[in-house]
């Protein structure tokens, strides 16, 4: 029998970084089309923000998604809360981090992979015994274009990203035969606040730029709005693809590393060069 295809439009569902960026924009945008929303985040400030512009059934939960015990708590809250089944767990949630292998901080590495990754893996594991007494809904993780080719000064940002793709790969064989499915998202340039809040201690083009200097880079070429991520992410997960690219930039990511699977980075330093722009997310 064939799976069914994923359906989030109306149904509930759960957004990890939903203070801003892509998780706000598909918390508005799923809420909009009729979907109760449980939306997490540690910024307190920022998830008030994006609740108020939500209507309907709506919990919010300040949550650090390194704390596997509090995400399960989180989960449980979230079961008991639940109007319906949940349709789908986004685990959303980020940093990012501008570093050398060389002369890296651990305490900085660490702090990102807790994140970028361990909170990938204590959201799903948290909530996917839901999903599966469902026996339905997918988990949604998000990767990024670094999870498709490693970049200079993002050793660890790249890591965690390529380390969510596998997970997220692995989670998926997994659940086949079964109602439940998982989704790897890669979004290229997003216009969000993640390097402006990310901790940038080496210019990631090595041109020795200020950290505002790097913010005003990236702002300026990152090529896909968060409501544009979300409206992507939506309807790639909604039309039963394993793994979803947001951005034109992604698209390319994923072509060069194919057709070069050793040399991509030669390709995009030139490409960067020529067009004077900052290499990627």
């Amino acid at each position: 029998m064939p799976r069914k295809l994923p359906r989030l439009t109306g149904r509930p569902v759960m957004i990890t970084g939903a203070a801003s960026g892509i998780g706000r924009g598909l918390a508005v945008r799923l809420n909009r089309l009729g979907s109760p929303v449980a939306i997490a985040d540690v910024d307190e400030t920022g998830l008030k923000q994006t609740a108020a512009s939500l209507r309907g059934q709506v919990l919010t939960r300040v949550l650090d998604v390194r704390d596997a015990a509090d995400q399960r708590r989180f989960a449980d809250e979230v079961r008991d809360w639940l109007p319906g089944p949940l349709a789908a767990v986004f685990n959303n949630a980020g940093v990012a981090l501008s570093a050398t292998v060389l002369d890296g901080d651990p305490a900085d590495e660490q702090w990102l992979q807790d994140i970028n990754l361990n909170g990938v893996v204590h959201g799903t594991k948290a909530f996917l015994p839901i999903l599966v007494e469902q026996d339905e809904g997918v988990v949604v993780n998000t990767s990024s274009v670094f999870g498709l080719a490693g970049i200079p000064y993002q050793s660890a940002y790249c890591a965690a990203k390529f380390a969510v793709r596998g997970f997220t790969d692995s989670l998926r064989h997994e659940l086949r035969g079964t109602g439940v499915s998982a989704v790897a998202v890669h979004p290229g340039g997003i216009k969000t606040n993640i390097v402006r809040n990310g901790r940038m201690r080496q210019d990631p083009d090595g041109r020795d730029r200020s950290e505002a200097e790097i913010v005003k880079s990236f702002d300026a070429i990152a090529m896909t709005t968060p409501e544009q991520a979300a409206r992507i992410i939506h309807r790639g997960v909604e039309a039963g693809k394993a793994r979803v690219l947001v951005g034109p930039d992604a698209y390319f990511f994923d072509a060069v590393t194919r057709i070069a699977p050793t040399h991509y980075y030669d390709v995009i330093s030139r490409i960067a060069d020529r067009f004077g722009s900052n290499r990627g997310q």
